[in-house]
């Protein structure tokens, strides 16, 4: 487990109602990534991930960008340690 690492990031922009969270899960599911995706209620979109930092760095890298429609202003992050609490990943 000690591989494995934790990312919390906070996108701001354009990233609600341009497919971000579905997106993020499709990315996030095909990385083998566990954790969720939600949209915030100050227009942004919350992702907490857990798995290999190789993995997370990847989906760290789609964040800044997201999908076509999206206009990504801004990515707040954090690194923690995985506590693994999550089974799969799913967006809410």
């Amino acid at each position: 487990m000690s591989a494995h690492k934790r990312l919390r990031a906070v996108v701001r922009g354009r990233v609600q109602g341009v497919g971000f969270r579905y997106s993020t899960l499709r990315r996030a599911i095909s990385l083998e990534l566990r954790g969720w995706v939600a949209n915030r209620s100050d227009g942004s979109v919350e992702v907490v991930a857990e798995g290999n930092h190789v993995a997370l760095e990847t989906l760290l890298d789609f964040l800044h960008r997201g999908p076509p429609a999206a206009d990504v202003h801004e990515v707040d992050l954090r690194w923690d340690v995985a506590v693994g609490e999550f089974s799969t990943f799913n967006m809410r």
